[in-house]
């Protein structure tokens, strides 16, 4: 592991999110050091929307010319996050979209019990009643698929899960 602070990077890949991605970003309190979204090939051009909307200087904009979907746009944030942990001599940690930026998903980093954390989209039930119904089923439909070819039972959100790094 890397010595010094831990330094947060929020990762949003961005695909028409222009009705909410300024204030999502306006959200992101000061514990976050990178912000880094990713235009995944989006069509309403939404990396220059954030770029002409935002001064935050966390900010940064990555854009895709081919859609590469939710997990090209996460990979390819994930691996500028990493360029600057380790220009910067520091731990990064990354976090994904549609997770409230001030939850307890910093909590086990800040603490040091873990290096990098992601969400449940389906904890908080409030949470979910600003979803569209066809993405609702859609993404329960999937976790229940990759559960079923993962094996992941116990976990109720597999493909947004929490990885500890350190016993206890």
């Amino acid at each position: 592991m890397l010595k010094g602070e831990p330094r947060i990077a929020a990762i949003l890949p961005c695909y028409r999110s222009g009705a909410h991605v300024l204030e999502v970003i306006a959200a992101i309190g000061p514990e976050v050091a990178f912000i880094v979204c990713v235009d995944d090939a989006c069509p309403d051009k939404v990396g220059d929307l954030i770029e002409a909307g935002t001064q935050d200087p966390r900010v940064v904009v990555l854009r895709h010319a081919v859609n590469q979907g939710v997990g090209g746009a996460v990979c390819t944030g994930y691996a500028h996050a990493l360029s600057l942990a380790l220009t910067s001599s520091s731990r990064s940690i990354a976090t994904a979209r549609w997770i409230p930026p001030r939850s307890g998903l910093i909590n086990p980093i800040a603490r040091g019990d873990a290096d990098y954390t992601k969400g449940n989209r389906f904890y908080n039930i409030e949470d979910l009643k600003g979803m569209p119904p066809l993405r609702l089923v859609g993404n329960a439909g999937l976790s229940f698929l990759t559960k079923l070819s993962s094996g992941y039972w116990s976990v109720f959100d597999p493909t947004t899960v929490t990885r500890r790094s350190r016993p206890g």
